[in-house]
């Protein structure tokens, strides 16, 4: 949030891709999904996606309905609980111990490797 209390709309994750099937560039807003904007340009989808954002937070707030925290300014822990079923968790528990690493060190290098 800003130094307002009020949410900064540029914080928000803005996506602008090609849709073939519009034939336009579509904006959407990650915090708000329901939202889109299709434009001829990337720049203009962009800009009325953020327009739009504008107005949907101002509305929400006046309204008194919750607002989107921006992902930018979430703060995470490093922990996540998954659970998985019996015979993953064996597997990947035997893979660690083939590698000499514990559960928690395998995991984080298969999800690190993954993306």
């Amino acid at each position: 949030m800003s130094s307002t209390g009020r949410i900064d709309i540029t914080w928000y994750t803005y996506r602008v891709t090609w849709s073939a099937e519009d034939a336009e560039y579509v904006a959407t807003c990650l915090e708000l999904p329901s939202l889109s904007w299709l434009a001829g340009t990337q720049d203009e989808a962009l800009r009325g996606m953020r327009d739009l954002v504008t107005e949907t937070v101002a509305n929400l707030d006046a309204n008194g309905e919750p607002v989107p925290e921006p992902l930018s300014s979430r703060t995470y822990s490093g922990k996540f609980n998954l659970r998985v079923g019996e015979q993953l968790h064996r597997k990947l528990a035997t893979e660690a111990a083939e590698e000499h690493l514990s559960l928690n060190q395998y995991v984080v290098r298969r999800l690190t490797n993954a993306s």
